[in-house]
């Protein structure tokens, strides 16, 4: 019973999370001193990542690599904020399981032994 529950309140963060990070996404574009963060932290990730691409294909690195349009910089980096923002609910998500599981099975060794312990004290 604990089980479904559990799957349930699972599937509602992670579909909570998605309109928070929708939310997210629309704060970066209006305040001013994060869209700029944003486009900042774009730019160096469409540089890197222009780079990592020039290179696995054997083209020359070292050229000039154009800037993103400040729009389209925006829109990436808001992107990339909301799915890393659904991303980290989701592991946080999976990280509660793992840990509750854990106690779950300790709590049933715990048990084990002290029936062990029972069984051998009657003897």
């Amino acid at each position: 019973m604990v089980l479904p529950l559990m799957k349930l309140g699972t599937l509602a963060v992670k579909t909570i999370s998605k309109p928070l990070a929708s939310q997210l996404k629309h704060q970066a574009k209006v305040h001013p001193k994060f869209r700029q963060f944003i486009i900042n932290f774009a730019q160096r990730n469409h540089r890197i990542t222009t780079q990592m691409q020039r290179r696995i294909y054997g083209h020359a690195t070292d050229v000039e690599i154009r800037p993103l349009d400040e729009e389209k910089a925006v829109q990436a980096a808001v992107d990339l904020i909301g799915e890393l923002f659904i991303f980290a609910v989701g592991g946080g998500v999976v990280v509660f399981e793992v840990q509750r599981s854990a106690r779950s099975e300790a709590r049933k060794e715990e048990a084990r032994k002290q029936e062990v312990e029972v069984h051998r004290n009657s003897f």
